[in-house]
């Protein structure tokens, strides 16, 4: 299935800021990027790397005054989200060494307090797929997920004891629970198509039985129209833009996503 996806941000500098961006569609087996579109305004030069987690990442300094943002892309993505119920676990001694970062503790995902909270909310479950089954739907009936109702990332400590969040919130609980049992989970930041209220989402993967599975406790089902942009540990890894120096003023944040036929407009 064909997506357009659009991304405008604009901002009020007071003095030449550093820019990190992400702002590129990945792609991989289960999406193709066919178009992108790119545009900056005042035009200033750009440097792109490869983050240590194979996401496209943008350098620039931007100039006092506003500064915009656009960024498009036409995206075909898989059909279906593939489930695996039953699907082992691999034990960490088996697993290959690109996936080692995803099972240790990180600054938001503090795995190394939550075994026993665990433990208890998989007990009865087969080890793999169904554990992260059991914790996704334990997430879904009990920590809320509230759209803009956190600014900045919150721990999984934070998230457990507040009880409710914005997406990214939830799925840092959710990769915490999963890492305590040995369960590699990784962030991942992108679009979904039909999300209400429109954003860039956050949800977790999982690596179980050889290869890695898309989990979400803010949507009651998994659907088609997840796009992925970056992936990384937890929210640090995958901010969409992080600027540096002194402070400036978000103008504008509009995110679009939209069934297309291949072709950017």
């Amino acid at each position: 299935m064909w997506f357009h996806t659009s991304c405008d941000l604009s901002f009020e500098i007071i003095e030449p800021t550093p820019f990190m961006l992400m702002l590129r569609p990945r792609r991989g087996p289960q999406q193709w990027v066919a178009r992108e579109e790119y545009r900056i305004s005042p035009s200033v030069p750009v440097s792109e790397f490869t983050d240590g987690y194979g996401n496209y990442c943008q350098r620039l300094i931007a100039p006092p005054g506003e500064f915009s943002i656009h960024a498009a892309a036409e995206v075909m993505t898989l059909d279906k989200i593939d489930v695996a119920p039953g699907a082992p676990c691999v034990p960490v001694q088996d697993l290959p060494d690109s996936v080692l970062s995803y099972i240790l503790p990180s600054r938001y995902c503090e795995s190394d307090r939550f075994f026993n909270m665990a433990r208890e909310i998989t007990a009865g479950h087969l080890l793999g797929y169904d554990q992260v089954a059991a914790i996704e739907d334990w997430l879904r009936r009990s920590i809320r997920y509230l759209p803009g109702s956190s600014e900045y990332p919150e721990s999984a400590v934070e998230v457990n004891l507040r009880q409710s969040g914005v997406c990214r919130d939830l799925s840092h609980l959710g990769i915490a629970l999963c890492r305590s049992l040995s369960i590699p989970a990784r962030m991942v930041v992108g679009y979904l198509y039909n999300l209400e209220p429109m954003d860039m989402h956050a949800w977790f993967e999982v690596y179980v039985g050889g290869r890695w599975y898309t989990f979400d406790a803010t949507q009651v089902k998994r659907e088609r129209g997840y796009i992925v942009v970056g992936y990384g540990r937890d929210a640090a890894d995958v901010a969409i833009f992080n600027q540096f120096g002194a402070p400036v003023t978000q103008t504008v944040h509009d995110i679009r996503v939209e069934r297309s036929n291949g072709l950017l407009q």
